[in-house]
Order: C-alpha cells, then structure tokens, then sequence
C-alpha cells in the first residue's frame, strides 16, 4: 500500500535559526515556524488562531536557513512529518517537527536581488539526534 508523508507550510519564523552539530558531526538547523489561520465568526468579527511548527533543516539547506532567515522571514517549505522520543523525570514524552526539504523565500526582496528556492535530498539524517 501506498505512503504519503509531505506537510506543506507559509509562515514567519517565530525566532532567528539555530545550528547545531550531531555526536558525528552534521549540521542540524532549528526553528520555529507560526502558521496563522484567519476568519470571520457569524457575528462578522475577525479571528486568528496560530499555530508554531518546530523545523528542522540538515546540510546545505540548514546552512542557507542558518544564513538567510531571521525572525519574521516569511517562508514557504515543504517537508516531512518526523516524531522524536526524550525522557523527562522518567516519562517519555514525544513531538513532532517538520523535517525541511524545500525552502523558498517569499519575503519582498530588491528587485535585482534573485529569488532562491532550496530543494534538500532526502538523505539519511540522524534519527537519534538529541538537543
């Protein structure tokens, strides 16, 4: 049977990238995504709820988040639904993070300034990384 594991984001990074290096030695970048959701109640008056999806960018694309992105950017990726495991006072907790695989700026930008769109292979990344 058939799997299909994509999650397709537009939103503002809550705070500036952070990177971080795995036990071997690859690069793993981190940040906060909010996804604001707009719309009227039957009363007419305007709603927002938002939502914060925490990223995850490895290689040359965590670099170029590392380097391009601050908070407030407004991004567009595309990536995968991942669920991590960590032990608190003795209980295993769980969550779950977007693994980045495309990036694009959507930010207004000069225009002699080039648009950038990022694709990442989807390689084997650390499963056991642990902040």
């Amino acid at each position: 049977m058939p799997t299909l594991n994509r999650v397709q984001l537009i939103g503002r990074l809550g705070k500036d990238p952070e990177s971080k290096f795995t036990p071997t030695g690859k690069k793993v970048t981190h940040f906060s995504l909010a996804v604001s959701n707009r719309w009227k109640d039957k009363s007419g008056e305007t709603k927002e709820s938002t939502e914060w999806v925490n990223i995850e960018a490895w290689g040359r694309l965590g670099e170029i988040c590392q380097e391009y992105l601050k908070k407030g950017s407004l991004v567009f990726i595309e990536g995968r639904l991942k669920t991590d495991k960590y032990e608190d006072k003795g209980e295993t907790r769980y969550f779950t993070k977007v693994v980045a695989l495309t990036l694009q700026f959507l930010d207004k930008r000069p225009t002699d300034e080039p648009m950038m769109t990022v694709d990442e292979d989807a390689g084997e990344y650390e499963s056991d990384f642990k902040e």
